[in-house]
Order: C-alpha cells, then structure tokens, then sequence
C-alpha cells in the first residue's frame, strides 16, 4: 500500500512537472509625446534565446502573425499603422515556407492623436513563439498604458 501511495505521489509530481506554462516572450510598453497631441507608443517584445516570433506580415500555410488590437477611446486615436523593422527571413521546415520573424528584442511603434487630458491606450497583442524544436499555440496578452 505504501509503494502505491508513493508511486500514485511521483506520477502527480511528473505531471506537474511536465505541465509548466512555457512564457518565453515578455511584453513591455512606453509612451513618448512628439507634441501636445501627438506620441509615439512603443511596445517592446523580449524572447529569451533561440525563440522567436513572427512579423505582421500575413504568410499563407505559415505562422499566425504577430497583429495589435487597439481598443477605441474617445481621449486619443491611432494614426497610421502599427510599424516595426525588417524581421529576418528564413525557411522553416515545419510550415514548409518562407516566414518573417524577429528574434532576440523587437520593439513595434504606433503613433497616436491625443485627444483630452490623461489618455490611456488599450488593446491586446496576438503572437505566436516559436523554436527550433517547438512552437507555443498562440497567445493573447492585454496592455493598458498610460500618457503622460
């Protein structure tokens, strides 16, 4: 009785084990004014070594894109497009194509009109990680930064 006890206890363990949430991307965020109704919102990925994640670019039969939702305010709105650098180009083998990706850090920048006092930006970025030996399902992860 006592084995099956410590067997059924090391098998819960080797699940828990097994089961951790890999998070290799952090997200950070911050805003710089170019004028009383005008700023730039930068919003910066960091993947930790041998990661990466795609460009904004759409690729058919490949990776889900890296794409930014913003949520309507009446204090600003957007101003163009979300932009970024030039991702690196590459063949990968488990989509059996040419995808775009950034590795390392990649910081993305959306300007935005001001509209009032203490303007706020919202919205969520949707991005898939991947490595040379996995990928992560996509992820949604919200933001909320503040215009000082």
């Amino acid at each position: 009785m006592k084995t099956l006890f410590v067997s059924i206890i090391g098998l819960l363990f080797s699940f828990n084990a097994s089961s951790q949430i890999l998070k290799p991307v952090t997200w950070s965020y911050a805003v710089k004014k170019t004028s009383a109704t005008e700023a730039t919102v930068f919003i910066k990925a960091t993947m930790q070594n041998g990661w990466h994640i795609y460009s904004l670019e759409p690729i058919v039969g490949g990776p889900v894109k890296t794409t930014f939702s913003f949520t309507r305010s009446k204090s600003c709105r957007l101003k163009g497009v979300v932009s970024g650098p030039t991702p690196i180009t590459k063949y990968e083998d488990v989509f059996g194509v040419n995808v775009k990706y950034f590795e390392n850090t990649v910081v993305f920048q959306q300007k935005i009109i001001l509209h009032g006092s203490s303007p706020i930006v919202q919205g969520t970025v949707q991005f898939m990680v991947c490595s040379a030996k996995q990928c992560i399902p996509p992820a949604t992860t919200p933001f909320s930064i503040p215009v000082q």
